[in-house]
């Protein structure tokens, strides 16, 4: 018992002492994290919002003075001329951000200004993307430089490159949490880099509350009339989750064919942007209406009421596919949506479905869909349609996650594990 207490008495101040150590460590890693983070958050908010204002004013520029769209030929040869100056034709796309994160590829800070002014000149013409794409590109651009003037390991430095994509996906769309989210959950399908955590969570709330000090208030809309969750309508929600997925299919598979039809027919960069631009003018004039054109908001507002026409899904995605096909620059994820909330509110009428409740389901079951990321996708549910309607999101966002198959928007993305077993596969997506 004797010799018990003595060496009880001599472990004590041992334990005593690591217990410090490790709570000290972990203490000023937190504390690290969260100047890393609140920095960048901040950097990000204000490069985020002045980009979303930038967009915002030349989107109302460009429906006002509807002969803008006949400058999209022009716009695009400048795009390509910026990007074939700078980088010598090295494209610049999500893709290489999650190439960074995979410590595979360098992101220079000029991908920042370059994404910048070509998402602009794209919105000023009329070209059909979004801009929380290059808002990805943005942040993870400018993470990667932060992260060279923190002076940190390659480890820490994605860390911040992912901080970078969700203070700036925040700043841009409003959705914190799915921003959070978003950045740790896209790179690797089936893990979640929990490492960055903190980081994500804290920069991509300081980028919010800074674009909201400035006036942006993000996309948020009311979901009508939401019916008791039935065997039927559930089984309902699951049917259009199911075609969701088969929608996300489709959009994916004419994005990377659309391009790759394009670059074998049309090698050179210039000649590929300016007929690109022309198809989009003849396509907008010959089908008499402009709702193709930019990122389409309105066109989703009007899915909520029920208001769209049967082939909007579809036009969107030819409009969008010829964009980005042909070289200029902006974001897939607001067409996504455009093309979940369309297809919903169609299937929400074939079904008997609330065509707001059909086409908020939609909306996220196609970007859960082509995006691989089946959290951030309920969070953006959430964050953007309350918190009535979350049995059905989840439902028909499961259901398009398990369908979808190994399709993706970005081919950087890396399918860690199987989405229908508990087996290691490691492959990329489809194009």
């Amino acid at each position: 018992m004797k010799l018990w207490k003595e060496k009880l008495t001599k472990k004590l101040p041992e334990a005593s002492a690591w217990v410090q150590h490790t709570i000290g460590n972990r203490l000023l890693l937190l504390a690290r994290w969260l100047l890393f983070s609140v920095i960048t958050g901040g950097c990000l908010g204000l490069t985020g919002t002045f980009f979303g204002k930038s967009v915002a004013y030349v989107t109302e520029l460009r429906t006002s003075h509807p002969w803008l769209l006949f400058g999209l030929p022009f716009g695009g040869l400048l795009i390509v001329w910026m990007y074939h100056w700078e980088t010598k034709q090295e494209r610049s796309s999500t893709n290489r951000v999650l190439d960074a994160i995979h410590a595979e590829k360098e992101i220079p800070i000029k991908t920042a200004p370059l994404i910048f002014a070509s998402t602009v000149l794209t919105h000023l013409f009329g070209g059909s993307a979004g801009r929380e794409g290059a808002a990805l590109q943005l942040g993870g651009s400018i993470g990667n430089f932060l992260g060279k003037c923190f002076r940190i390991d390659e480890n820490d430095k994605r860390v911040v490159i992912m901080c970078g994509m969700s203070a700036a996906f925040s700043a841009l769309f409003g959705t914190p949490m799915a921003a959070a989210v978003f950045s740790m959950e896209v790179v690797s399908v089936g893990i979640m880099h929990y490492a960055a955590l903190v980081p994500c969570v804290v920069s991509s709330y300081i980028a919010s509350a800074i674009a909201k000090s400035f006036g942006m208030e993000g996309e948020h809309f009311v979901i009508g009339q939401i019916p008791e969750l039935t065997l039927l309508n559930g089984g309902k929600i699951l049917l259009l989750g199911f075609l969701c997925a088969a929608v996300s299919i489709l959009f994916c598979v004419v994005l990377h064919k659309t391009e790759h039809i394009f670059h074998e027919k049309l090698r050179n960069p210039f000649l590929r942007t300016f007929a690109a631009g022309c198809l989009i003018i003849v396509l907008t004039l010959g089908f008499r209406t402009t709702d193709y054109l930019g990122s389409g908001m309105h066109i989703i507002e009007a899915a909520m009421e029920g208001n769209v026409i049967w082939a909007a899904f579809l036009l969107k995605i030819i409009f969008t596919a010829l964009t980005l096909a042909g070289g200029f620059k902006g974001g897939e994820i607001v067409p996504t949506f455009f093309v979940g909330a369309t297809f919903g509110c169609l299937a929400g009428k074939v079904l008997r479905i609330s065509p707001s409740l059909a086409a908020a389901c939609g909306m996220t079951s196609v970007f859960c869909g082509v995006t691989n990321s089946p959290i951030s996708s309920l969070l953006i549910g959430l964050e953007m349609f309350g918190f009535e309607g979350a049995p059905y999101l989840f439902l028909s966002l499961a259901v398009s996650y398990m369908q979808s198959g190994y399709y993706g928007l970005y081919h950087s993305q890396r399918i860690v594990y199987s989405k229908v077993k508990t087996e290691f596969i490691n492959q990329n997506t489809k194009e």
